[in-house]
């Protein structure tokens, strides 16, 4: 198994050789979506940059467990343990079951995610399928010393964890600061400190969903969840847990707390973030009223958009930024990386028309190769890669064009590199052309310009080049025949 890929650690903030527990088996936990709402952008960009991951990991031979949880239960309005539940609130607007709500927003969630052209994850399962789970893992944390009931809830002892272990471990936030940020408890909170949390809550009677557990009627807390499944899937110890990054500071902060606590093991070796996204320099967020869903950014349906994007378009644009980079959404940006994508695109349509030759020009692909999975093995630098295989365009480009002449073994590793690069680590496919039938229709169109040639229909002729040139379509005549490409 090749050794070089490096990956940046948010536990340690440095890169680090990656070195699974036991290899070539790799096992990896990223924070699911929590349905009760369609999934926005930056949960896009986080399941987008995971499942690059995936597909590279997997190219490089490792035999990949990819877990995703589907949060439908337990998650409050607020991290503290407050405010409704979001399901039950989102179930009383639409007048629907709170488990309607959740299908509704997991096919929606679902769809998206394959018009990104994602890999499914290998198990993908829910907070409500697992309840018994997390009643256990609460009943050995309770046993451990390290929560309390009060009152028919369950609460996570932070302050006595910290006479142990580093709560901080991951943010490297000091205590002090945590402390000091966080409320002070009024005499009707039932927490013993400031900084505990729940780890399973005692249902009202108007709470829709709950379940029976030794200390009360209820609900698991949001936390726990992710904790219990990982756990069960992956071991007490796994090799890559991944997530947005706002999830660092609490929830994932919290699931290592319970683990330690639980387990007496940190769950997983490397934690990986993605950073957020920002339009027109500003952060993302429905307050400020600059955030848009992706079928808004498919359609162009949006104040702040020109128009629409394809969603391979929009895969390529994320993919243009380091997944631990800010992703900054601007009507400029999109328009470019568009233009990339569909000039990426051409190319792989030229791709298998391109005939071998003796050699003529400076080729070397095995350098471009090297340069290739360098760029990958560093952290998953999909940009620099993404301008390699610009690299491999020109080439492209110039050897169709006639500019270059390239033997029939180089033509093969060309063809074998770029192939596996854009379609299986990058995860894009044509959706310009949107299947074969476009293939024939341009069979069609330029066979009836052939006829106008034969036909000295001059007139005919170039009105259809210049038809399909004004919507992209660049015809080229030549020895074999007419091609066609995009421009």
């Amino acid at each position: 198994m090749d050794n070089r890929l490096v990956l940046y650690n948010t536990l340690t903030r440095k890169k680090e050789r990656f070195e699974p527990l036991n290899s070539p088996f790799v096992g990896m936990y990223v924070c699911g979506p929590t349905v009760y709402s369609d999934v926005h952008l930056g949960n896009c960009r986080t399941f987008v940059s995971f499942d690059l991951i995936l597909r590279y990991l997997t190219h490089r031979g490792y035999k990949v467990r990819y877990v995703r949880n589907i949060t439908d239960a337990g998650h409050l309005e607020g991290d503290n343990d407050e405010g409704e539940d979001k399901f039950a609130k989102k179930a009383k607007l639409e007048q629907l079951e709170p488990m309607e709500i959740v299908q509704k927003y997991t096919l929606g969630f679902h769809e998206v995610l394959r018009l990104f052209n994602t890999l499914p994850p290998s198990i993908e399962p829910t907070a409500t399928g697992h309840i018994s789970e997390q009643i256990e893992m609460v009943r050995k944390i309770i046993d451990q010393g390290f929560a309390y009931e009060v009152n028919g809830t369950v609460y996570f002892d932070v302050e006595k964890y910290v006479k142990e272990y580093d709560y901080t471990i991951l943010t490297n936030r000091r205590l002090d600061d945590l402390l000091n940020n966080t409320r002070e408890l009024n005499g009707q909170d039932e927490k013993r400190g400031r900084l505990d949390f729940a780890l399973w809550i005692k249902a009202k009677p108007e709470h829709i969903m709950r379940w029976p557990s030794p200390w009360s009627v209820g609900f698991p807390g949001w936390h726990i969840e992710c904790s219990a499944m990982s756990s069960k899937y992956l071991g007490e110890q796994f090799d890559i847990h991944g997530g947005g990054m706002d999830l660092a500071a609490t929830h994932h902060t919290n699931e290592i707390a319970q683990s330690q606590a639980c387990n007496h093991t940190q769950p997983a070796r490397y934690w990986m973030h993605t950073n957020m996204l920002t339009v027109n320099g500003t952060r993302m967020s429905k307050s400020a009223g600059n955030g848009f869903l992706p079928h808004e950014l498919f359609s162009g349906n949006h104040p702040l958009l020109n128009r629409g994007y394809s969603p391979m378009a929009v895969r390529f644009f994320m993919l243009q930024a380091h997944y631990r980079s800010t992703l900054d959404f601007s009507n400029e940006a999109l328009e470019a990386a568009d233009r990339g994508y569909k000039r990426l695109m051409n190319a792989m349509a030229l791709l298998p028309k391109l005939k071998p030759g003796p050699k003529k020009g400076a080729l070397n692909i095995d350098e471009l190769r090297q340069r290739c999975y360098a760029a990958m093995d560093d952290d998953f630098n999909s940009p620099v890669l993404i301008a390699e295989l610009f690299e491999a365009v020109r080439m492209i480009n110039s050897i169709y064009d006639g500019k270059l002449s390239i033997d029939v073994s180089s033509l093969s590793a060309l063809k074998t590199l770029v192939q596996d690069l854009v379609y299986d680590v990058l995860g894009l496919v044509d959706d310009n052309t949107g299947s074969d039938d476009f293939e024939k229709l341009m069979d069609v169109i330029i066979s009836l310009r052939n006829d106008a040639k034969q036909n000295k229909d001059y007139t005919t002729s170039d009105r259809i080049r210049e038809g399909l040139s004004s919507i992209g379509i660049q015809l080229k005549d030549s020895k074999e025949g007419t091609l066609w490409s995009r421009v």
